[in-house]
């Protein structure tokens, strides 16, 4: 998992944990620490957004590529 997957993955997290307390307490987390519809809570909203996006977009890759490409090096190598 290189930077870009764990960033998305932490606003990720941190956009199902708001809408968990949206969800349950009626609480917006973030809207409590930044203001309502601040600049920056705007700002975060879009980059949860995104993360998200690319959390999609890694959901359909094949991750274990880089593994399959070393084990038929190595298969080959042996032969």
């Amino acid at each position: 998992m290189n930077i870009v997957q764990k960033t998305a993955l932490a606003f990720t997290i941190i956009g199902a944990i708001n809408w968990g307390l949206v969800g349950i307490f009626k609480f917006d987390l973030v809207a409590t620490l930044f203001g309502n519809m601040s600049v920056f809570t705007r700002i975060l909203y879009v980059l949860i957004a995104l993360a998200a996006l690319i959390n999609i977009g890694i959901f359909f890759i094949n991750l274990n590529r880089p593994r399959e490409i070393k084990e038929n090096v190595y298969a080959s190598q042996r032969k």
